[in-house]
C-alpha cells in the first residue's frame, strides 16, 4: 500500500512557476514508477509526466514538454513537478500517481492516487 499526498498548488500568473510535491508513505516508494496527471474543468484526466523508479527515464506530454520537469528523491519518498512558463491552459487539479511500471502509469495510471492539488493560472 502506498499513500500519496500532494502539495504546492495555488494561484500563479501566466509566465510564472510553481513546484508541486507528492509525499509517499511506505518503504517501497523507490520501487514504484510515478506520474503526475491533471484534470481541467469539463475535461478528462490526462497524463502530464512520468518517471521511472530510479529517475533515469522520464516522459512528458507534448503540451508541457520544455516547461515542466518531473523528478524524485527516493530518500525523501517524494516526487516533484516543477512547472515553469505556466499558461492559463495549465489550470487544473493535479494528481500524483504510483504504479508498477512507467507504461502502466502513462497509459492510464497505476494503482495509487493522491487527493489532488488545485493549480490556477491567471492570464
Amino acid at each position: 500500500q502506498v499513500q500519496l499526498v500532494e502539495s504546492g498548488g495555488g494561484l500563479v500568473q501566466a509566465g510564472g512557476s510553481l513546484r508541486l510535491s507528492c509525499a509517499a508513505s511506505g518503504r517501497t516508494f523507490s520501487s514504484y514508477a510515478m506520474g503526475w496527471f491533471r484534470q481541467a474543468p469539463g475535461k478528462e484526466r490526462e497524463v502530464v509526466a512520468t518517471i521511472n523508479w530510479s529517475g533515469g527515464k522520464t516522459y512528458y506530454a507534448d503540451s508541457v514538454k520544455g516547461r515542466f520537469t518531473i523528478s524524485r528523491d527516493n530518500a525523501k519518498n517524494t516526487v516533484y513537478l516543477q512547472m515553469n512558463s505556466m499558461k492559463p491552459e495549465d489550470t487544473a487539479v493535479y494528481y500524483c500517481n504510483a504504479g508498477g511500471t512507467t507504461a502502466s502509469v502513462r497509459l492510464g495510471g497505476g494503482d495509487y492516487w493522491g487527493q489532488g492539488t488545485k493549480v490556477t493560472v491567471s492570464s
